[in-house]
């Protein structure tokens, strides 16, 4: 592709189009030095993604054959084409057939490219380019390398690879997720058929409407409060975000509005001036969010800086956004955290540059932890992307700390005999079942200012006696103060003691009374056992073929408790219980008395007669537990949450094959319904049932209710069913069925019930139902390819990069 120096490099691009016949824009060079990357998804005679790069004013275009992919194992095949003008870095529509490259055309990706530190753009000439993209789609490190010559091709083939990094994947998550228009928001099939562009949904460019009308401020509302452990959970159910080092803060926004409160709610407005005047920017009537206000040192947060900010007027600060709690009148809190999240980047896109929306990382939460960890950054704060707001400390919210640290009250301090500070050490105490105990002393971390400002409020405080037992060693020379204080301390670890070693003073806590310090922390603690049930009879035998007894199943659920509950927590469910094996008597309960203790919660749900029944619900692992222990092999869940019940969260095809149908049958139908379904721009995920066939699970936002959700899956299970009536039915009756595959759309009314991933059948063998990706169902010969024996695999799956982001799709019913 080397040009004649002089020679005009988009003639050829020219050359190849009648421009009073395509409505794609001629070819003329465009000044400027951008890295504008591109890529259009492109139905011509054959499927490919044109994935092009800003270089010397045009775009660098090579055609992938089946799209990029965020396996770093996968190479894809890169065609080199013609160069394309800047102009056509925004074309999206149709080429007439006939024309060159006649076919749908989608602006699929888009965003900005460099070459990697010590690389550089010449290097493409060399035949390779080590780059970083930063696109709606594709990001992180990218390779592309020229393949050598093989006889007279006509076109450089190129391959383009993923590097290993944090944006790394599952191999064809990008094409399966990526189904309509980041310009426009359509979908190939709208783009063809010529329809005007539609409001995206669910990304920080949703469109957003002018600044309503203030109305009541929110009153404040205890904020959800994070479990100290010692490791980051795994799975792609949780999602993580990076641990700040400043001030937990509310924001509510409405009449006489915006307030800042502190988390015990303290009115703080007037300390953070400059975060209460950008949050007039957010466009809502009234709201309350929930976040942290930070200061900047080095490129970190750090306490320290902030509180000086605050002593020094409180400008210059930083707010963090990282929850919705109320939008307008609308009680937010109740819906899944993933939900909540998306909200509130469409309400702050736009903000104030105060206002910052908190990012964060699906799945992956170790390279995360490992990540802020090597930058000295505090830590990570793992969320269960499926639970609603709580006001309290709950086992949804974890928070994996870098370095130890909390806070402790300040019971004392020694005498300094340097000159100019004013004290040596303070000495350190814990409230620990109900009273207040020693915990050791701090003796760095302070400037001369802080040593002397603290002295003047430890005067104010003196007392003559300790206020807490202390080891004599300890309390020789101290001087006594009523516990008042609060202070920040980072420390190594709890000696055999229980004091602090390696302490460092890092500022004092207005925000948090004293006499609760210790308290949170202590409950928090992870050497508590994580599952409190007891398991009777672990000897009886469950699954007679497999040899597989009750406490095998318990630990069975017990291990994949923290994959499962994301998809199991909150939602009302039904339990197939076999008390004397699955090769007895089984039944199914959904109903809740109160026989199965406090574990296990229920929600009363209104039936068709106008009854009202308690449908059980679970929310933690010990819920889950106490089912297993009264005998529940099976766990069935249904669409929607207990959060909002009349709107599902999900739809679940399930396709049934007749006796002696074989699974490439089911295979092969599975991606025709994926194909239709992405095809009307809805993403689809692939589950094992664990029996005959397989589950084609279709992520909602829960905002359609249950009728509209089951006349869209029954009138697409029904047209399926009439376009292809030798291989799928969509009629209930056993009669119906010979030779062909049952599209089941009954999942998806009100009260049905679908099993939910992780979960052991009630079936020879022990086997469980699991996610994959639609890559790997190709190469998988049983819808009963995982059982009970796997847990360890389920479990590494699932927080693995084949799965990251299974079930997950932010997508409203089609407009059909």
């Amino acid at each position: 592709m080397a040009k004649a120096k002089g020679a005009d490099p988009l003639a050829k691009y020219n050359s190849m189009r009648d421009f009073s016949k395509t409505a794609e824009p001629e070819g003329r060079i465009a000044p400027g030095k951008g890295r504008k990357f591109i890529v259009q998804k492109h139905d011509a005679s054959r499927l490919h993604w044109d994935f092009r790069l800003e270089l010397d004013g045009v775009l660098k275009s090579w055609a992938v054959t089946r799209g990029p992919s965020l396996d770093p194992g996968e190479k894809r095949l890169a065609v080199r084409t013609e160069d394309h003008p800047m102009s056509y870095a925004s074309f999206e529509g149709t080429i007439p057939k006939g024309e060159y490259g006649g076919g749908t055309v989608m602006l699929w990706d888009e965003g900005e490219w460099a070459p990697v530190e010590g690389k550089s753009a010449k290097d493409l000439e060399k035949g390779h380019l080590h780059f970083m993209l930063r696109g709606e789609r594709m990001n992180g490190e990218w390779l592309l390398i020229r393949l050598r010559p093989r006889g007279k091709e006509r076109h450089e083939n190129w391959l383009l690879r993923k590097i290993d990094d944090d944006q790394a994947g599952a191999t064809d998550a990008l094409v399966e997720t990526g189904l309509t228009s980041v310009k426009t928001g359509r979908t190939m099939q709208e783009i063809a058929e010529g329809r005007k562009a539609r409001t995206k949904t669910g990304t920080a460019k949703t469109a957003r409407a002018a600044p309503r009308r203030a109305v009541a401020l929110p009153a404040f509302q205890p904020p959800q409060l994070a479990t100290l452990v010692d490791s980051v959970p795994a799975g792609n159910g949780w999602l993580h975000e990076m641990k700040y080092d400043g001030y937990r803060t509310l924001i509510a926004i409405g009449k006489g509005g915006p307030k800042l409160y502190t988390r015990t709610g303290l009115d703080w407005t007037a300390k953070f001036p400059g975060v209460a005047e950008a949050a007039r920017s957010i466009p809502a009537g009234s709201a309350l969010i929930d976040g942290e206000v930070v200061a900047f040192k080095d490129g970190k947060t750090d306490f320290s800086t902030l509180q000086e900010a605050i002593s020094n007027g409180g400008e210059g600060l930083t707010y963090f956004a990282f929850d919705l709690l109320e939008l307008d009148g609308e009680d937010v809190a109740k819906l899944p955290q993933v939900q909540r999240k998306e909200r509130l980047r469409a309400l702050i896109a736009g903000a104030d540059a105060r206002i910052l929306f908190s990012e964060h990382v699906i799945g992956a939460g170790e390279k995360l932890y490992d990540a802020m960890c090597q930058a000295g950054h505090e830590g990570v704060v793992s969320k269960r992307a499926d639970t609603p707001y709580r006001g309290r400390r709950t086992k949804a919210w974890l928070k994996t700390k870098c370095t130890r640290r909390q806070e402790f009250v300040i019971v004392g301090w020694t005498q300094s005999s340097a000159k100019g500070r004013g004290f040596r050490a303070l000495l350190l105490g814990l409230h620990e079942d109900g009273k207040l105990r020693y915990a050791g002393k701090v003796g760095t971390g302070f400037d001369t200012e802080t040593s002397h400002s603290l002295r003047d409020k430890l005067d104010r405080l003196a007392r003559k006696s300790a206020p807490v037992d202390v080891p004599r060693e300890a309390a020789r020379g101290a001087h006594w103060v009523t516990p008042r204080l609060v202070a920040e301390i980072a420390f190594a670890e709890f000696t055999a003691d229980n004091v602090v070693r390696h302490a460092s003073f890092l500022g004092l806590r207005e925000d948090k009374p004293a006499d609760q310090v210790g308290m949170e922390e202590v409950a928090a603690m992870p050497d508590a056992p994580e599952i409190d049930v007891r398991i009777s009879n672990r000897d009886r035998v469950i699954f007679p073929d497999a040899r597989i007894t009750k406490g095998d199943l318990a630990d069975f659920y017990a291990a994949v408790s923290p994959v499962l509950l994301p998809w199991l927590a909150n939602r009302p469910i039904s339990l197939v219980r076999c008390p004397q094996g699955r090769a007895k008597h089984c039944f199914f309960q959904k109903h809740d008395a109160g026989s199965f203790g406090e574990h296990v919660h229920h929600v009363d749900v209104r039936e068709k007669d106008g009854s009202v029944e308690p449908y059980l619900y679970v929310d933690d692992a010990e819920g889950l537990l106490t089912c297993v222990q009264m005998g529940t092999i099976e766990f069935h869940g249904w669409g929607s949450l207990v959060a909002d019940i009349e709107k599902p969260d999900r739809i679940v095809f399930d396709l049934d094959p007749d006796e002696g149908l074989d699974f490439e049958n089911v295979k092969k139908a599975a991606d025709d319904l994926k194909r239709h379904l992405a095809d009307i721009g809805l993403t689809t995920w692939p589950m094992l049932s664990g029996g005959k066939g397989l589950h084609v699970v279709v992520p909602l936002r829960p905002q359609a209710e249950w009728p509209a959700v089951r006349s869209f899956a029954e009138r697409f299970a029904r047209a399926l069913a009439e376009a292809e009536p030798d291989r799928f039915t969509a009629n209930l009756k056993k009669a119906n069925r010979k030779g062909k595959i049952f599209l089941d759309y009954l999942r998806n009314q009100r009260g049905a019930t679908a099993v939910l991933p992780y979960v052991a059948r009630a079936r020879p063998g022990a086997p469980v139902s699991a996610p994959i990706n639609w890559s790997e169902l190709r190469n998988i010969a049983t819808p009963q390819r995982f059982s009970v024996k796997d847990a360890a695999e389920l479990v590494e799956r699932a927080n693995g990069r084949a799965l990251k982001g299974w079930g997950q799709a932010d997508q409203v019913l089609p407009d059909i």
